[in-house]
């Protein structure tokens, strides 16, 4: 009798040729292309056929499903066409959220984008003598400048800092270790042996640059004489590793950057630090203590010195390499830098974020800029945001939080801000957060001690209309 009453339900459906021939798919056919509309028809019919196999529709429920079916053949084809890639809003304090895009580009940085991206450009091209170029001159200018008086002081001297740009810091490394160590050894405290996000470990790449890891000290205690009782006829670099997303606290010891700038001048072999996030400006200015910036580390005379793009300097996903200029030239004839190199669009982003530095306009910048928001500017937003909120299926306060900078930047570090604490009668939590990020631009926040806290330090101004819309639809369910 069963298998008889789902072949009733199944002779309930359409065929697809039906389907199509409704007026309002032929004329969604028009609009987005009749493989589109197929596609979506099939996937329809299909999920009602399972829905019937597996005994969860009835014949009341396929006449309900069917007396819609343009409508959700509309929706499925809107489903199929859009960008998996879109916007969204992150509330979660963190400013450089590897999830979620890390460093927003500026103003200026979408604008020179728009700019070059629908013509042609001078990306490899001298106007001026009317012969190729080289594309990391558009950059390394503006880097000089940023770092002038480098080599001067206690860098090598006679050697002029150069930086030149690759896809991402990871294979900045890569370029680095396979130029300056490549068949020979690269000494590296075992407490730097680090491992960040999407299992990117130090000594693997080491391995793919085909150096040779010596590994020295202990977990939490290197001295500089064990980078010196390493040393032989076989190293090629002393390494130092930036520990990203952790610190090791109590019992321990690493050698100042100055102890190891001496050791490897004595010993004629170059220092890289690996800086990761690479501040271009003094986080110290907003309370952020023991993190280098890529100046400091020059000055102090190490040689090659790489860093991210997207993270504390603030513009799009790259890695640079800046140094002496010897060492640079070296990487930059090395084959895998064609392989590793950014294309125009990110070199106009690169250029446009490095002039707001050249002009010290570092609120231009939107990660700078929210970094240095004020715990008092960002609670006034988030008592206006509470304000406009009128529900009493949710409540909303506004208090004391901490935001962090994220993306592997000082990662003990933290910022005071104001948090808008909410709570729902109907709603838990976490049904809470589903709705926010169920929003058409979808909103990420953070949920802690049974409530859901938005921090809107890392939420732009133009968002918050957004923000209360969401809220206001979650309070009205």
């Amino acid at each position: 009798m069963k298998l008889e009453a789902s072949a009733d339900l199944y002779r309930k459906l359409l065929s697809v040729d039906e389907l199509l021939r409704r007026p309002e798919l032929v004329a969604l056919a028009v609009k987005e292309g009749q493989v589109a509309v197929t596609d979506a028809a099939r996937a329809v019919l299909g999920g009602l056929r399972d829905e019937i196999a597996g005994g969860r529709l009835d014949a009341n429920g396929v006449d309900l499903a069917l007396s819609g079916i343009e409508e959700a053949v509309m929706r499925q084809v809107r489903k199929d066409l859009q960008y998996s890639l879109r916007p969204v809003i992150n509330a979660t304090g963190v400013i450089l959220h590897t999830n979620l895009g890390r460093a927003p580009l500026s103003a200026l940085a979408l604008e020179h984008i728009r700019e070059l991206a629908g013509c042609y450009s001078n990306l490899e091209f001298d106007v001026e003598t009317g012969e190729r170029g080289k594309r990391d001159v558009h950059v390394d200018r503006l880097f000089r400048k940023l770092l002038d008086g480098v080599a001067g002081s206690s860098h090598r001297e006679g050697s002029a800092v150069s930086t030149i740009v690759v896809n991402n810091n990871a294979a900045a490394v890569l370029l680095a270790l396979n130029t300056l160590a490549e068949n020979g050894e690269v000494i590296v405290s075992r407490g730097e042996l680090v491992e960040i996000g999407g299992s990117f470990r130090i000594p693997e790449v080491m391995t793919k640059s085909n150096a040779i890891l010596r590994e020295v000290g202990t977990t939490n205690r290197t001295r500089v004489g064990d980078y010196e009782q390493a040393i032989n006829e076989k190293t090629r670099l002393l390494l130092r590793v930036h520990r990203s997303n952790f610190q090791i606290s109590g019992f321990t010891e690493q050698p100042q950057i100055e102890e190891l700038v001496e050791c490897a001048r004595k010993h004629k072999i170059p220092l890289m630090e690996d800086l990761g996030s690479g501040a271009l400006f003094d986080l110290r200015s907003i309370g952020v203590s023991g993190e280098s910036s890529v100046l400091d580390s020059l000055r102090q005379g190490v040689d090659v010195v790489t860093y991210s793009g997207d993270k504390l300097l603030g513009g799009p996903q790259a890695g640079m390499l800046s140094g002496r200029s010897d060492l640079i030239g070296r990487m930059r004839s090395n084959s895998l830098f064609r392989a590793l190199r950014v294309d125009k669009l990110t070199y106009a982003a690169l250029e446009a974020t490095l002039l707001a530095y050249v002009k010290s306009e570092h609120d231009a910048i939107p990660a700078l800029r929210m970094m240095r928001l004020s715990k008092e500017e960002i609670g006034r937003r988030a008592e206006g945001v509470a304000e406009r909120i009128r529900s009493s299926a949710l409540s909303l306060e506004v208090i004391d939080g901490e935001s962090v900078i994220g993306g592997g930047a000082a990662p003990s570090a933290v910022l005071p801000t104001r948090l808008l604490a909410i709570t729902s009668t109907r709603l838990t939590p976490d049904q809470v957060s589903a709705r926010l990020r169920g929003s058409d631009t979808p909103i990420i926040a953070r949920v802690e001690d049974g409530r859901v806290l938005l921090d809107l330090r890392t939420v732009f101004a133009a968002e918050d209309a957004a923000l209360v819309a969401a809220l206001k639809r979650i309070a009205e369910e």
